[in-house]
This record gives C-alpha cells, structure tokens and sequence, in this order.
C-alpha cells in the first residue's frame, strides 16, 4: 500500500509539473498505444486460438483417416478368423478331416499380412497349424495370455499387443513381431463337441506400415497406438523406449477421452489428440509439441513488434504536432494571465484558437476589467471603514468620562491634593496611550487589562472609593492577544448600573484564564444584577434598544459584534445575571500568539 500511495505521489508531482501540451501529448499517445496493443494482442491470441483450433482439427481428420485404414486392416483379420471357423473349422470332424489343407489355402490367400494360423484344443495342444508346424518344446500354449483371455470370454476376439512371435520353430530363425488374435472355438471330434482356441498371428509390420508415414505436423508431430491398458502397441520410438532411452506418457493418455487434451510431459507442453480404434479398445495417441508451435509464430511476433513500434512513432511525432495546435492559444493565455499577476496594466487577452478558449479569453478580460473596478471600491470601501471604525472607538470613550476626570482633577489641585491629582492624570494618560495603540486593533492581554487598571483607577477616585477591584490573570494568558477596548465597556456597565450606589461594599473582580485552545476574561459584580429578560435583550442585534441613556446595551452589542466579526459566531460575551445576585460576563476568545494575531491584524498596521 506505501509504495502504491508513493507512485501516486510522484504521479500527481509529474502531473502538476507537466505542461498541458505534454498531458495530452502523452495521454493521447498513451490510448493508442494501449489501444494497439489491446487491439493486437487480440488479434494474435485469436490466431494463436484459431491455429490451435485447426490444428486439433487437423490432427483429428489424420487420426480418423489412420483409424480407418487400420480399422480396414483388422477387419480382414477379423474375416481370416471369421472364415477359418464358420467356413473351415465347423465344417469339418477332426476325426476325418484334416484342417491343415485348407487352413494352408487361406494362408495363401493372406501371405502378406499372416504370419501364421493355428487351432489348439482346450488343454494347449496342438490340432493343426500354417505354415509354421512344428512348436517349440518350451512352449506351453494354455498358459499364454491369448489363449487364457481367449478361454475367459468366449464370445470375443481378443488383440494382444506387438511381441515376438515364439510359439514355432522357425527354420529361418527369424524373430517376427506379430500382433496375435484369439477366440475360442467349437472344434467337432467324432460328433461330439470340444472346445478349442484359434490363433491368427498378423504381422506387426502391417500396422506399422500404416501408422509410421503418418506426419501431424511440420512442428515434429508424431502418432502411436496403445491398447485399453495403455500398453503401447506401435511407437515411432518404440526401441528406444523398449531399451528405457525415453520415455512416453502413453498410460496418462490411455484415461483420455476421445479429443483433443492439453498436456504438460517432461517440461513441455503438448497437445495430445486421441482415438479410439473401433471394437479393440485400442487408442491412436496423436503428439504435437506447443513449443515448436510458438516457435513458428517468431515471425509473426517480429511483424508484430515492428507495426506497433512504427504506429508509436508515427503516433507521437502526430500527437505533439495536434497538442502543439491545441495549446499554443492556452500557452498565449496562460502568459497574458501571468504578465496580468506581475502587475502589468496593459495585457493583449486576444489569443484566438478554438471557440472555447476564446471565450475564455474574453470572459477573462472581462473579468479583469470588473475585479479592477471592485478592487477600487474596496480601496475606497476599506478607506471609509477605517473612518467609521476610528469614530467608533473614540464614541467608547464617554466625553462625559473625560470632562469629568478633568473637573476632578481640577478639584483635588485646588484642594491641595496634588498627590492624587498627579496620579489620576497619569492614568488617564496612560489610558489613552493603550486606547490608541498605534492603530493597532489587536494588542496583547497584559495592555488590555493595564487599560481596564487605569480606568479603574480613575473611577474610583472619582466614585471615592465606594468600590474595590481586583484584576488577576494566568501567566500564560498575559502574553496571548486580544481585540483591543473590549474589556472597557464591561467595566463601565459595571460601574453605572453596579458600584453608582454602593456604600463601600461594592467588588469588581477581573479574572483572565486559559481553557483549552480558548481564553477567557470574566468580569464579575455584585451589584443589583438584570432579569433574565434584559440579560437575553441585551446581545440581541435585533432587540431595541433598553429605555434610558445608561441602559441602551450599545456598548455589549459593539463588543460582542466585533469579536465575533474577528473571529466567527462561536466567540463573544456571555452573561451571567439574576436580580440581586450581581452578574458575571465572560468574554470568549481564541488563544493567539503574536504569530497568530498578524492574520487578524488590519491592513496598514503594525
């Protein structure tokens, strides 16, 4: 799975780096090369199909022709057997007749494809033979196969395979290969019935002279013949394989159907034909190695090759030549919309081409020409917002607040009390510096909460002292940012509605914490508190404003907006009030870091 997953990697890089012209070039290319190949492919294994095909069918018709002619040849064989019982032996009483005489005629009559005719009696001996007489002395007829077989069943003929023939004494000592056919007999003595055996020995080299000259293929095809049992009867490497030389998978095939098989024997692949010849059980096997097979398809394969490379040339040096076409326009295009990116003015967008490049041309140039023309109302959107924004955050700051510090102020000078007239000017100064904050909209915590600490100062100098605050934060949240003058207001809803007729017992608690990925600053009185109806009024957007000037909500709503503005709906103020019970608003916030607070920051500041 990784190194599928690292391909497909370095296969989206290539792509991504790849040009447009080279894409198609190769995608093209690709297709027609699958497409070829796919489309040969199966042409050649449709051949290789229809070769095999035909030369089953091949093999087949020269089996069915060889089983013919050696159905033929041992037919007469069979009409030998046939006409040396019903016309030779049942005729004649072995008491009176003798069966040499006219065994000798039909002999003569089948010189050519008899090696000898013999009847023997139930118990092996000899009645009477031709043209061999005279048996050998360690010979046991009843004991051969033939004559047991024969014996066994007695309605059939029986075929032996190929052996030496060495029941007589040959005055040539010649060892001749015969093929010998039994059947049991009724030989008739002096009335009565016996049983008996007729032996007709046929030469071997009859059905080797059909089954050698037999050629199956150019490829080094080749045919042999078994029995039932798989014994073979005739091979053209019937001597090596005697002498253990080679080998040959003769009992495998003797359980095949009649057809044609693939097969594997000795490390190659063969395809083997079978059938049955007739009434004997006996099985033409016809050989076609599939090695020399493919080996005659080298030629075709090279032709093969040749096309295929040839088509793929032609195929690319076409291909770059139409994605040439294709692309130049998109190239053209593609280098207006970069020379655009770089910020030049005047760009020729016409690039021709195909319909739907032009039109993307034009949709282009027309909507360069919309997104300069927005971008300028943005410039002058944004102009105008920084306006209203700095009007806002001067509208925080209650003249009201002011003059009456400054009258304070005043007061204390007059009265002597320079000491603390020195340090409510210092705060108010020091309140406007963090107010101002160089344009900056987001500063860190620690100057948020001096701001709240300076307001404090001076409200309570100027409430004497009928409240007390407290301001406390984490150390890890001091250093994080905020939006600026939103803790601000807070206080002075606290102050007005809260601590305005405490009688010294009134408390401000301001505490900053951290939770998570999230900061927290909650600003806790224990003035009257708000029912619940006017606590839910109060952050309504939609609501109206709450009746009476110190009332209205502005301050809760502008806060909540802003940073909910900055940083998404999950943020803002909630609040926490019941009648008589104080109230308690937290303001949520992201944790940012100074890295994080420059995405928030506004355009222009620093």
């Amino acid at each position: 799975m990784a190194f599928f997953r690292s391909l497909l990697q370095r296969w989206n890089h290539l792509y991504r780096r790849s040009s447009i012209q080279m894409i198609l070039s190769a995608s093209f290319t690709a297709v027609a090369v699958v497409g070829m190949v796919f489309l040969g492919l199966t042409l050649f294994f449709r051949f290789s199909s229809t070769t095999n095909t035909q030369m089953a069918e091949n093999s087949q018709r020269v089996l069915a022709q060889v089983n013919l002619n050696l159905d033929n040849y041992l037919r007469s064989m069979m009409r030998v057997s046939d006409t040396a019982y019903y016309r030779v032996i049942k005729d004649l009483d072995l008491e009176q007749d003798d069966l040499s005489r006219d065994l000798e005629l039909l002999y003569e009559s089948n010189r050519d494809s008899l090696v000898s005719i013999a009847v023997f009696s139930s118990d092996g001996r000899l009645i009477a033979s031709t043209p061999l007489a005279g048996l050998k002395n360690s010979v046991s007829p009843q004991w051969e196969p033939w004559f047991l077989t024969a014996m066994e069943k007695i309605e059939n003929l029986h075929f032996s395979t190929p052996h030496v023939q060495n029941l007589f004494a040959d005055p040539d000592y010649r060892y001749r290969w015969v093929v010998s056919l039994s059947r049991q007999v009724e030989l008739t003595r002096s009335g009565s019935i016996e049983g008996g055996v007729l032996l007709v020995d046929m030469s071997f080299g009859g059905i080797e002279q059909i089954c050698k000259d037999v050629n199956l293929s150019a490829s080094g095809g080749y045919l042999y013949l078994i029995d039932g049992d798989g014994e073979i009867i005739y091979h053209p490497r019937q001597q090596l394989i005697y002498a253990g030389l080679q080998s040959e998978n003769n009992l495998t095939a003797a359980g095949y159907r009649d057809g044609s098989h693939q097969e594997s024997f000795q490390g190659r692949n063969r395809q083997v034909t079978v059938k049955t010849v007739g009434y004997t059980g006996w099985k033409l096997v016809g050989v076609v190695p599939m090695d020399n097979m493919w080996d005659n398809y080298g030629q075709l394969l090279l032709f093969f090759l040749f096309v295929v490379l040839f088509s793929i040339f032609l195929l690319v040096f076409v291909n770059l030549r139409l994605s040439e076409w294709i692309t130049a326009p998109v190239k053209r295009l593609d280098q207006a919309v970069k020379e655009l990116e770089a910020g030049q003015q005047e760009v020729d967008l016409d690039v021709g081409g195909p319909h739907e490049v032009e039109h993307l041309s034009h949709s282009i140039r027309s909507m360069v020409s919309t997104m300069r023309h927005l971008m300028d109302d943005i410039i002058e959107q944004e102009e105008q917002k920084r306006r209203s924004e700095l009007d806002v955050l001067q509208s925080q700051i209650n003249p009201h607040f002011l003059y009456n510090t400054l009258d304070s102020v005043v007061w204390m000078t007059e009265n002597g009390r320079t000491q603390d007239a020195v340090v409510m000017l210092t705060s108010l100064a020091r309140f406007f510096r963090i107010s101002l904050s160089r344009g900056n909209s987001m500063i860190p915590i620690a100057d948020e909460l001096d701001h709240a600490r300076h307001y404090l100062t001076i409200q309570k100098m100027r409430y004497k002292n009928k409240f007390s605050a407290v301001i406390t934060a984490d150390p890890c949240v001091e250093t994080l940012y905020t939006l600026k003058l939103i803790v601000q207001p807070i206080l002075e809803n606290a102050i007005y509605h809260g601590m305005a007729y405490a009688d010294g017992d009134g408390e401000i608690q301001i505490r900053a914490f951290r939770e998570g990925g999230d900061v927290f600053i909650e600003v806790s009185d224990n003035g009257p508190g708000m029912p619940e109806e006017l606590v839910a009024q109060l952050l309504d957007t939609g609501a109206p404003s709450v009746s009476g000037a110190k009332g209205s909500g502005i301050g809760f709503r502008n806060v909540h907006r802003r940073i909910q503005l900055a940083f998404g709906a999950s943020y803002g103020l909630t609040i926490l009030s019941e009648p008589d019970a104080g109230t308690t608003v937290r303001i949520h916030l992201p944790a940012l870091d100074e890295e994080a607070a420059r995405h928030y920051r506004k355009e222009g500041e620093q």
